[in-house]
């Protein structure tokens, strides 16, 4: 018999006030934007507090301007999320019903669409008051990795985004859809790789830490765009690698092969994920390189 760990009796929700017809529910996924936001902001301006960590010793804005990126930050990753994710992974879905586009309640956000959203909003933030973007983008990039984590938790209460079938003792047996995709010869539990906690380790917590050396340890921050190229590669390789284990999204599994990669690329086969993610890596890399170059 295969082991497996049954799924923790969790609710997506919080908790839920009803008065009347009208309900209101405050959900986990929620939640953990809103304190990856909030953390964010914190960290931001404890960095903008520390102007020996910049170069020149000058930090790039006040720290009272911080609360006002904030601003920017969230309208950027809420349109870049949604958008991005309608069209990256459900274009026709969203051209045959284009009224639910706007229902950002229903769920469907993407990273990756929401990561350009907020390169957009901060690079018009930066133009508007005259700061320097790079320095901007770089204490963004180490605030990031925290709220990436707590989405990544979010994720697995909700029991979605789960990995693939597997025999590993630490495979989880998932509620719902996800016991129903298991190939038709599977024997046992329809147990999966909680690879919303491999993410979250990966692209949050080891991500953080790493870019905490650098900043307060190494004095990479000296340096304008280094952090932000360590943390462009650094998230690309953590979610090209869980991707291996990780479910493809349903639109891009083949029919009758729910084990199968998303895309085709040459002879290898990529998800859609890690296709988006190639371009980070490369941007990393060549953005760190510019870094000590340019010093």
């Amino acid at each position: 018999m295969i082991a497996a760990i049954p799924f923790p009796d969790l609710s997506p929700e919080l908790f839920s006030i009803q008065i009347g017809s009208f309900e209101f529910a405050l959900r986990w996924y929620a939640l953990a934007y809103i304190a990856g936001l909030l953390i964010g902001w914190r960290i931001v301006v404890g960095l903008m507090r520390r102007p020996d960590l910049w170069p020149g010793n000058v930090a790039p804005m006040r720290p009272e301007q911080v609360e006002q990126l904030l601003t920017w930050v969230i309208i950027g990753v809420i349109l870049g999320g949604r958008l991005g994710f309608v069209l990256f992974y459900q274009p026709e879905y969203y051209l045959a019903n284009p009224g639910e586009i706007l229902q950002v309640w229903q769920g469907g956000m993407a990273f990756h669409g929401g990561f350009l959203g907020v390169v957009v909003a901060a690079a018009i933030f930066c133009r508007r008051n005259g700061i320097p973007m790079l320095q901007t983008a770089d204490a963004m990039a180490v605030a990031t990795p925290i709220g990436l984590m707590l989405g990544r938790l979010a994720n697995f209460v909700n029991a979605e985004l789960w990995g693939r079938p597997t025999t590993m003792p630490w495979g989880v047996i998932f509620p719902g859809s996800a016991a129903q995709t298991c190939p038709p010869d599977w024997i046992g539990a329809c147990a999966r790789h909680p690879s919303q906690l491999y993410q979250a380790a990966g692209e949050g917590l080891l991500l953080f830490l790493l870019l905490a050396v650098l900043v307060w340890r190494a004095g990479w921050l000296k340096r304008p765009g280094q952090v932000l190229g360590v943390f462009l590669a650094g998230y690309g390789t953590a979610r090209f690698v869980v991707e291996f284990f990780r479910q493809p999204d349903a639109q891009f599994v083949a029919p009758g092969n729910p084990l199968g990669h998303a895309v085709q690329f040459g002879q290898m086969g990529l998800t859609m994920g890690q296709l988006l993610s190639l371009p980070m890596i490369v941007a990393g890399v060549l953005l760190i390189l510019y870094a000590r170059r340019r010093a």
